[in-house]
């Protein structure tokens, strides 16, 4: 099965946080199933890492090759069709790279591995306990 990880889904997994919930840990260790981050949350963590919210110990490219495809998750790029539904997508979350990860699951027909229960009001699957 394919999966889109949020931003801290990532970071937790790579990081062996306790945050992390045993179902998302068994599922990434399930090779049948497949991960994607988006570019998006590439953009975040550089943005978080700009501004001094954000301490992954390397520098974000190295982050990349070590954690992201040394892991087999495979990067998704933001295309047009990821963009469109975000013009009659609800306000629930003003989170502006949530709100596009929610656009990308809906359009490639992945659940998002998060804990942010924001998704929820969404029409997307959330994975997380």
């Amino acid at each position: 099965m394919k999966y889109l990880l949020d931003t801290h889904a990532l970071l937790w997994i790579v990081g062996n946080d306790q945050r992390l919930s045993d179902k998302v840990q068994a599922l990434f260790l399930n090779t049948k199933n497949d991960f994607f981050l988006s570019v998006a949350s590439l953009w975040e963590m550089a943005i978080k890492i700009s501004l001094k919210k954000l301490e992954i110990g390397q520098d974000l490219e190295q982050f990349r090759e070590e954690h992201i495809r040394g892991n087999d998750v495979q990067v998704i790029n933001i295309r047009a069709e990821h963009i469109f539904p975000i013009t009659d997508l609800p306000f629930h979350h003003r989170d502006p790279f949530d709100r596009l990860l929610v656009c990308q699951a809906m359009v490639e027909k992945m659940p998002i591995i998060s804990k942010d229960p924001a998704f929820d009001a969404y029409p997307v699957k959330r994975i997380w306990q």
